[in-house]
């Protein structure tokens, strides 16, 4: 995996958040999943550069070079995102989160609407019942034997309301593979509660085998940018 050493910081909503930057051209933000950092990207990052965007990647509270906490919510964690967004001067910038990025890049758009010029998720479920059973049922008894914080985060959180995302207007790409760890018709439920997505299923793929080492997400998110983003 392509690394990118997140060797900038920026202090927003009470936490200092490590980026990496690089690219010149249009801002695209990058926001990785549960318990992982920005490296996630390593790929998509390169594929995004090397086609003329400004891609800034953080890790997201209390993961990757950040100090860990004792507790997490995705609301924290989307006003994070926006002040980083905020501190770092970006005008509607495009914005990509793979599965609690999806959750993170939805919240914080509902939150603060307006902010982002255009949104792809992958992986995104807007309630835990979203998530396949036995994933909820092997992170539970784990999450009770020793308990993690972000397990409890994944378990307990989202609450999206799917009429809610009516009011997000901006283009929005929604992917997930064909073998995921969201149920297909959650995939759908976000899909169709957002006026204007673009919905595609990733054949042969999970949850992350499409974006980890793989250029199909970034070659999908290239062309969505450049076909959306006027």
């Amino acid at each position: 995996m392509t690394k990118y050493e997140a060797n900038k910081t920026v202090d927003v909503n009470g936490v200092t958040l490590h980026y990496a930057e690089c690219g010149e051209g249009r801002p695209v933000v990058l926001i990785h999943g549960n318990a992982e950092d920005h490296n996630l990207f390593g790929t998509v990052i390169g594929q995004l550069t090397a086609a003329g965007f400004h891609v800034y990647a953080p890790d997201s509270r209390g993961h990757g070079a950040n100090v860990p906490l004792s507790e997490y919510h995705y609301a924290d964690m989307a006003e994070d995102i926006y002040q980083f967004i905020k501190a770092l001067g970006l005008e509607k910038p495009a914005l990509y989160g793979h599965s609690d990025g999806g959750i993170i890049a939805l919240l914080l758009e509902l939150s603060h609407p307006g902010t982002l010029g255009i949104m792809a998720v992958s992986g995104t479920n807007l309630k835990p019942e979203g998530i396949i059973p036995s994933f909820i049922e092997e992170y539970t008894e784990l999450n009770r034997k020793k308990p993690d914080p972000l397990i409890t985060l994944m378990l307990t959180e989202p609450h999206i309301d799917p009429k809610s995302l009516k009011s997000i207007t901006i283009p929005v790409l929604v992917t997930a593979g064909d073998d995921d760890l969201i149920l297909p018709e959650e995939t759908w439920l976000l899909a169709e509660s957002l006026p204007n997505s673009t919905l595609v299923f990733v054949k042969d793929a999970d949850h992350g085998s499409y974006i980890v080492d793989s250029e199909v997400m970034g070659e999908m998110l290239i062309k969505f940018l450049n076909k959306e983003w006027e």
